[in-house]
């Protein structure tokens, strides 16, 4: 018996990662009961740091293996997205005044209850992807492997059409799932002006001279909302980035009538949308 317990835990190991948050019902179909974890618990082979999930110890949990575990373990169709995103590569600030950083993640999942139970400093909030919808979506298999929404198998190439990206973290290189810089602006602009002010989202497309109008074109013709249609080129145009003069505006549909973002603010003649006053020079 001991043989067998010691072979199931150095099973574990390579099962599971180090660092990697496990949740019961994954171990559960690798084998392990809930009574066989409790046992490991309390022999120190693993940790519990919120109810129903496991972890191996070893260094301090980062919001990184949180994405790490949901991506690849849970299979989740959540990629780290919008300002989040944009920040974590030098694009713009981690915190707004007074506030802990929000971890942006987009997609139809709904979070697990466990995530924001962690001893992490950060939060985590889920925000659809429905405005670019299913064929721009990804997930991992039961192989680990990139797939799309019906779980075939894509070839990481892919992922430059659907405006994601790969980024490797950790210790052990986790392929993480990130939107681009390009798909990152318009995950933001969805949030304007609810959670994000016109002025806030101009300061980023500020910072975005480098955009691939490839990457753009494809975003835009994908793209259900009108309103961030419009309100990202007229922040582009607002800042004569090179990459703006490659877009052919004649394959982007605005939709008809005008939109509202800002009360009293003044109406752009080309985008039809309603701009704060103080955004009023529409060219520089």
């Amino acid at each position: 018996m001991a043989e067998q317990n010691k072979g199931k835990i150095n099973r574990l190991h390579g099962l599971l990662d180090e660092g990697l948050l496990a949740p019961a019902w994954w171990l559960e179909e690798q084998g392990y009961s809930r009574s066989l974890l409790s046992q490991y618990v309390s022999s120190g082979w693993l940790t519990s740091p919120a109810h129903g999930v496991y972890r191996r110890p070893g260094p301090p949990l980062k919001w990184q293996h949180v994405v790490a575990s949901l991506q690849i373990l849970a299979g989740l169709s959540l990629h780290v997205g919008g300002r989040t995103a944009l920040v974590h590569r030098g694009l713009g600030h981690y915190l707004k005044l007074g506030g802990q950083e929000t971890i942006y993640l987009y997609g139809p999942e709904v979070l697990p209850a466990w995530v924001n139970k962690l001893e992490v400093p950060e939060r985590f909030v889920v925000r659809s992807d429905a405005m670019f919808g299913e064929r721009l979506r990804v997930n991992r298999n039961g192989q680990g492997q990139l797939a799309d929404c019906d779980g075939k198998a894509l070839a990481p190439d892919w992922l430059t059409g659907s405006g994601l990206q790969e980024m490797t973290w950790g210790n052990w290189d986790w392929r993480l799932v990130y939107s681009s810089n390009e798909r990152a602006m318009l995950e933001v602009l969805q949030d304007v002006p609810a959670r994000e002010s016109v002025q806030e989202a101009d300061v980023l497309m500020q910072g975005l001279s480098n955009l691939r109008p490839a990457v753009v074109m494809n975003m835009l013709e994908n793209c259900r909302s009108v309103k961030v249609k419009r309100l990202f080129l007229a922040l582009a145009e607002r800042h004569q980035h090179q990459w703006f003069t490659h877009l052919d505006l004649t394959r982007i549909d605005l939709g008809k009538g005008k939109r509202m973002l800002a009360p009293g603010g003044n109406l752009h003649p080309k985008y039809l949308i309603t701009l704060p006053s103080d955004l009023n020079d529409y060219a520089r």
